[in-house]
């Protein structure tokens, strides 16, 4: 809200003046009234540019799972209390902990404030608000049922931060695993191989061939890092730039699916979004249509959402929506069959929610498991690791010392 500066006189005739934070000068005035003071100058007071501020709100990152959690519960609580909703929206602004978010609601009221809908107020913040997020919006909108809308909203993203997290906790072991042995090899070229390589140079004995392997591949660690470095970090961005084109992005999202061990894993929940996704839109009377068209865009990734608008043109064109599913070859058998059954009931939505609860319990032992499947190829690459290792540094040692030996 802007700052405005005023100048006004006491009951007794005093002069005063202050600045106070208002949604414009009628609020001011009403307020100075209320507060017994008698207005004579109300003035908009010019907004100063923090640096500092300016500097943190720029890098401030972006409203994450949890701010939007909290958020959507807020705005059910205050819209099911009847709380005007540009005040609702005014007040979650100057409370909330992230500036990113409090520029977006001080942008969103003043846009309900000069007549606009709240969807399309949401809207125009699309980095912040995904479009199932904003179509539930409008959804509640349309149908007077806001607050539930905001609930809705809010357990779909209680269950997509608990399948997050559980994916990050089964990641974060093989990733500490291969952090290490990353950095062990490191070390192991540039410091631990040459000082061998001295002692072996000092006999002038012929080296194994696992010997001369180790030693020529820490001599070109030794003289070339930087351009190694330099490859690597060249690699990382292209591959990340890559990504980020529409074919890119289309074909890494497809490759994803295909990866061993975890493309199951990340096929599953997806899958799991989607069903949940298009349950929690068609229930609160999204039309079909554009149910499939948000779901397609909020899915996450190209190539099933690809797939998804693909159920939609099939509907478009009057075929059912157990066929058109079945036809994207997304889904197991038993999934079709339920919602061949959902469809013949009238009840798609529940036996959407039957499929997203299959495909999170899939999930959720997946990644359980995932860290037993993963530990026996973390084993045999440290093993692999440490047998080059021992025929390289320890079997010349045996050489030379049978060598010393036999001298004797």
């Amino acid at each position: 809200m802007p700052n405005y500066y005023y100048k006004g006189r006491t009951n007794r005739g005093d002069s005063i003046e202050g600045v106070v934070e208002a949604n414009n000068p009628d609020a001011v005035a009403s307020q100075l009234i209320n507060s017994g003071i008698t207005p004579v100058d109300i003035t908009e007071k010019p907004e100063t540019q923090d640096v500092f501020k300016s500097a943190n709100r720029f890098f401030e990152p972006k409203p994450d799972l949890n701010d939007l959690i909290l958020f959507s519960r807020q705005m059910y609580s205050l819209t099911k209390a009847g709380v005007p909703i540009i005040r609702a929206i005014r007040g979650l602004s100057d409370s909330t902990q992230n500036s990113m978010m409090a520029v977006a609601l001080d942008n969103i009221a003043d846009n309900l404030e000069s007549g606009r809908e709240l969807a399309t107020a949401f809207g125009q913040h699309s980095k912040i608000f995904t479009p199932i997020y904003i179509s539930m919006v409008r959804v509640g909108e349309n149908s007077g049922r806001l607050d539930e809308a905001f609930i809705q909203i809010a357990h779909y993203l209680e269950l997509e931060k608990d399948t997050r997290e559980r994916i990050k906790q089964a990641l974060r072991y093989p990733t500490i695993v291969l952090g290490a042995i990353v950095i062990a090899i490191a070390i192991i070229n540039r410091y631990v191989i040459p000082a061998f390589a001295k002692v072996f140079a000092g006999f002038k004995a012929e080296l194994p061939w696992a010997t001369k392997v180790l030693i020529a591949t820490s001599d070109f660690t030794v003289a070339y890092w930087y351009y190694i470095l330099f490859f690597a970090f060249a690699s990382v961005s292209g591959f990340l730039y890559y990504i980020k084109t529409e074919n890119g992005r289309y074909k890494w999202d497809k490759y994803k699916l295909r990866l061993p061990i975890v493309g199951g894993i990340i096929h599953r929940a997806l899958l799991a979004r989607f069903a949940r996704s298009f349950s929690m839109a068609t229930r609160s009377g999204v039309p079909l249509i554009q149910a499939l068209t948000v779901v397609a865009k909020a899915i996450g990734n190209e190539f099933v959402g690809d797939r998804i608008l693909s159920i939609r043109n099939g509907i478009e064109r009057g075929d059912t929506l157990t066929r058109t599913v079945a036809a994207t070859n997304l889904f197991t058998p038993l999934v079709i069959q339920m919602i061949a059954v959902g469809e013949e009931t009238g009840q798609v939505d529940d036996m959407l929610d039957e499929v997203a609860d299959y495909y999170e319990r899939e999930v959720d032992y997946d990644l359980k498991n995932l860290s037993s499947a993963i530990e026996p190829i973390l084993i045999i690459a440290i093993g692999v690791m440490v047998f080059i290792l021992a025929l390289g540094v320890f079997l010349p040692m045996w050489d030379l010392a049978a060598a010393a030996r036999g001298g004797r």
